[in-house]
């Protein structure tokens, strides 16, 4: 079953982004890779409150994925989910924070 089978059938939510894909193919490249994906994201995405939501589900599923594999990778991982997670909590608008809320608990 690949992520976005999982969360549909799993969790109920429905993917809307390629973050999940974009993350793994930058794993293969290192983890400065990873954190450029994450800038790129974050800079054209930063303000479309859904996919910054989806963008903190796809950093919080990858330091699991990685933990206890590659302890490295999952702490950049930890490292960019706060970081997404604390530019969420701060910036988004009422309605925004309610729907980040409820989609990732």
């Amino acid at each position: 079953m690949d992520w976005k089978e999982m969360m549909s059938s799993e969790l109920g939510y429905e993917p809307i982004t390629t973050f999940w894909e974009d993350f793994s193919n930058a794993e293969g490249f290192g983890h400065d890779a990873v954190r450029n994906t994450y800038d790129r994201a974050m800079k054209e995405w930063h303000s479309d409150y859904k996919f910054l939501t989806e963008l903190v589900i796809v950093l919080n599923h990858k330091i699991w994925d990685w933990y206890q594999i590659d302890d490295s990778l999952a702490r950049v991982y930890d490292e960019l989910w706060k970081k997404a997670a604390e530019f969420a909590e701060t910036n988004l608008t009422e309605k925004e924070l309610e729907y980040y809320y409820k989609t990732i608990d």
